[in-house]
This record gives structure tokens, C-alpha cells and sequence, in this order.
């Protein structure tokens, strides 16, 4: 006789009940096969937010324009003198212990130039970025944990070193959902996957899978063109048209998924699994009109067209900008895949990289003022770590004027979503190697980011694995010099 509360299971009701779950467990594999393909992202505010923000938002949006691989700060946002005078001799102190090999100092081969009302000094490689000075806030301290390329972007992007935490657009739309759920929450903009790491920089790990960011090659067929005669919007996001299918069709296809949901739930508490995966199914359906439509850069003027200029970073930047005008919570706009950044071998490749960067960037603001969205959203720009003051000699065959990869001290710039313009925050030594004067923590930069959000980051957590976790993990201080 059993000892339990609960009646015993007939042998009828264990089979079918058996049945039912190897059915189910099929049907939320196929579901879950369709939306990894999809990678849609939908869903509501956290419980922890449901009743309202923490306190009141600056931003309501993000863009992230990331410079994959390791922009330098000593030849971009932060002029050395030092360099210039002490060039061909020792960095004072010992060899710099980065990654590989290094030598002596090494001056900049780029010219710096101030602008603004703020004086911002910028090297010849941003003059666009430049033009834009008093929109910007630049900080010159910011500092991360490890001198390699996966650790330091899954940092970045996750507020971990490895693999397996939500990223920060995956944090951001469980705490405050989208404003439109005819489009995913979290977009990625890159000409090509993977980067270095690839998707983990955008998952959702174990956040609802719902929060996931969703992939979209924006690559061009011409580089110099932003747009081409092959241009074709509705193959950008793939599987989002059913050939098989009509809307109608579909429509009652998903009626019919939601009811045997409610079927198999009876009684028993939801499936987040199953949940999330019927979400992204209907954000899917719903994206069928307004997807191509978001994505039709053709629809902008020539003169918007122009502002931006041509390449690959130029539309990603134009669709970003596009997306968050359409309620999309977060935008991220990487350069390309691998580490395009990455000037071991000769720092002169940064000109390439910055002519196809420089003008879109400073397009972003332009372009969200002139829409009237640059108070409401907010641009975040740099790499995932700079690079040493130092010439790169081991490594790699003819290294003669590269620099190694430095997590000490690098410069990133935020503009709008309630950001302080004109202002320049922090500093690195004289040779532009550590972050000395208010030294910036990636787990800083997160808080910040959530806090212009109108979230406190040491509430917005989520319970996994017997502790609760959060985006700056057990860090992070919000910088309030910087907000205006």
C-alpha cells in the first residue's frame, strides 16, 4: 500500500502518460530545432521588474558597435606624448607581461587633432568620430581580465571568461522585454558567423530561451556599396518565409500548437522550455511582414544613404539604427568575423578598419538625433581589450611594428541614452599601457549600462544552479561621473 499522499497511478494512466511524454519530448525537440534555426528572441519583463523599473531610465535602447579584435588606444582616443619622446627605448618598469613577446616602445605613426568645444583629442583614423566630440563620452581606464580573444569577448559581451552566462542583450530584454513583439528583442549584425566564440557571445545560456539574440549576416555584395542591385531584405533573416504555407495556414498551426500545450500542461506548472519555444514560433510568424520591411534599407534617402557611406560596418550601423527606432531592445554591430582588430604584425591595418568604421559610427549619432532617438537610446563603442604601448617582436614572422594585445588599460566611447557628452573619464599612465586614474572594470561598464536602463544591477538576477546570478556576477560599481 503506498505511504504517499497521492493515489497511486493506474497501469492505464502510467502508459499514457508515458506515451504522452515521449510525444512531447519530440515535439519540443522539433520546436526547439526550429527556433535554434530562427534564433528569434521575445518575451516579457522578469518578475523582478514586473511592477516596474528600479528607478527612472535614461536609455531605453543600446547599440553596441564592437571593434572585434583590439582596437589600440595609443593610436585612436588616447594621444601619448611619452611615446613620441621615449620611442626605441624600454618601457620603464620591466617587459611588458601580455601575451607574446614585446620590445621597446613605439611612437604612434597617426596624428592626433582635438575637436569639439570639449577639445576631445583623436587620432587621423576617427575624423568623423572626431566631428561628433561633444556627443561623446570617452573613457581612457578601462581595464579587463585576460589578455586572449575568447576570455576577454565572452567578458565583454557576458560578464564571464567562459562560456555558459546570458549575454548583456539576453540580460536586458528578461529584464525589460521589447517594444515590439512583431521583431526579436535582441539583434546581432555581423557580415559573417562565427566571430571568435561566435553564438555563446549572444545565447541566452540559462535565461528563457526566449532571450537568446538572433543572428543577421549584413554583409554587402560590393564594399563599395551599401546597398546593391542583389540586394534582397527578405533572405537576410533565414527560414522566416514559409514556402509551404500560407500566414492563414500558419496562423492555425500555432492555434493549434498553443491549445496542445494547454492540453499536455493540465494541471502542471508550465514548461519554459515549450513556452519560449511557441513564443519564438509566433515572433517568427509575426516577423514575416515587418522584418523585411525593417531591414529594406533602400526605403532611406540618398542623403542617409551617403551620410553612412558604403561597406558592410555602414549597413549594420543603418539597420541598428533602423531597429531600435522599431522598439528593438538592443542592436550589437560587429566589424566582421574572426579578429579584424587584431594588429600584431603592423598597426598600419588599422587604417583599413577605421575608414570602413569611422563614418558609419559617427552616422549612429547623427542619424539618432536627427530621428530624435539619441536621449532614449544609448551607443556603446570599442574592443574587447586594447594593445600594448610596446612593438610586438615574437609570434609572429615579420612582426616589426604591431603591437600585443593589452588588457591593462584601453578606451571605449558611449554617446546618448543619458551619458554625459564632451567628457573624458579616467586616464592611463604616461605611456598608455595601465588604467591609473579611476580604472573602469568591464563589471563597471555592465552596471553602468543597467543602470541608464533604469536597472540596479545587483537586483536584476535570475536563480540557476542552487545560487543567484547576475550579469557583473559579484563586481560592478555604476559610474555616476559620467551620467548627466
Amino acid at each position: 500500500m503506498s505511504h504517499h499522499s497521492r493515489p497511486p497511478v493506474t497501469r492505464r494512466e502510467a502508459l499514457c502518460r508515458i506515451g504522452n511524454g515521449f510525444g512531447m519530448l519530440a515535439f519540443a525537440s522539433m520546436i526547439g530545432k526550429s527556433m535554434a534555426a530562427a534564433g528569434l528572441d521575445q518575451g516579457k519583463p522578469a518578475a523582478t521588474l514586473a511592477k516596474g523599473l528600479h528607478h527612472p531610465a535614461r536609455a531605453k535602447h543600446v547599440i553596441f558597435l564592437f571593434m572585434n579584435g583590439g582596437l589600440s588606444q595609443v593610436d585612436s582616443f588616447d594621444p601619448k606624448p611619452m611615446l613620441d619622446k621615449f620611442h626605441g627605448q624600454p618601457l620603464p618598469g620591466g617587459t611588458v607581461a601580455t601575451e607574446r613577446k614585446t620590445g621597446s616602445l613605439m611612437r604612434s605613426p597617426f596624428t592626433f587633432k582635438k575637436y569639439g568645444q570639449s577639445g576631445l583629442d583623436v587620432s587621423e583614423l576617427f575624423p568623423h568620430v572626431g566631428g561628433c566630440a561633444d556627443d561623446i563620452c570617452m573613457i581612457r581606464s578601462m581595464h579587463t581580465d585576460i589578455p586572449n580573444h575568447e576570455p576577454s569577448m565572452l567578458m565583454m559581451n557576458t560578464g564571464h571568461i567562459q562560456v555558459g552566462r546570458p549575454s548583456i542583450g539576453s540580460w536586458l530584454t528578461y529584464g525589460l522585454g521589447t517594444e515590439n513583439k512583431n521583431l526579436p528583442g535582441y539583434v546581432v549584425l555581423c557580415p559573417d558567423v562565427p566571430t571568435t566564440v561566435g553564438p555563446p557571445l549572444w545565447n541566452g545560456a540559462f535565461l528563457p530561451a526566449v532571450h537568446q539574440g538572433t543572428f543577421i549576416p549584413s554583409k554587402v555584395e560590393r564594399p563599395d556599396q551599401i546597398v546593391g542591385k542583389d540586394f534582397d531584405p527578405k533572405k537576410l533573416v533565414s527560414f522566416i518565409h514559409n514556402k509551404s504555407f500560407t500566414l492563414t495556414e500558419q496562423r492555425r498551426e500555432l492555434d493549434l500548437l498553443a491549445s496542445l500545450d494547454a492540453m499536455q500542461r493540465g494541471n502542471e506548472p508550465a514548461d519554459p522550455q515549450l513556452e519560449g519555444a511557441i513564443s519564438s514560433m509566433e515572433t517568427a510568424y509575426r516577423m514575416q511582414t515587418e522584418a523585411p520591411e525593417v531591414f529594406d534599407i533602400r526605403k532611406e534617402s540618398q542623403a542617409t544613404l551617403e551620410l553612412y557611406g558604403p561597406g558592410s560596418t555602414a549597413r549594420g550601423c543603418l539597420m541598428a539604427v533602423r531597429l531600435v527606432e522599431r522598439g528593438v531592445r538592443m542592436v550589437q554591430v560587429y566589424y566582421a568575423k574572426g579578429d579584424p582588430w587584431d594588429a600584431h604584425g603592423d598597426i598600419q591595418q588599422h587604417r583599413k578598419n577605421a575608414k570602413d568604421s569611422d563614418q558609419p559610427f559617427a552616422a549612429v549619432i547623427k542619424d539618432l538625433k536627427s530621428r530624435g532617438l539619441l536621449k532614449d537610446t544609448l551607443v556603446v563603442c570599442g574592443s574587447e581589450f586594447g594593445r600594448t604601448p610596446v612593438v610586438e617582436v615574437g609570434g609572429m614572422a615579420g612582426a616589426q611594428s604591431g603591437r600585443d594585445h593589452n588588457p591593462f588599460g584601453f578606451s571605449m566611447w558611449l554617446a546618448g541614452g543619458g551619458v554625459k557628452g564632451g567628457l573624458t573619464y579616467g586616464a592611463t599612465d604616461d605611456f598608455g599601457f595601465k588604467a591609473i586614474e579611476k580604472p573602469v572594470h568591464v563589471h563597471d561598464l555592465h552596471a553602468t549600462i543597467l543602470y541608464l536602463m533604469g536597472i540596479d544591477h545587483t537586483k536584476l538576477t535570475y536563480p540557476y544552479s542552487g545560487r543567484d546570478f547576475r550579469l557583473t556576477d559579484v563586481s560592478g560599481n555604476v559610474l555616476h561621473d559620467i551620467i548627466a
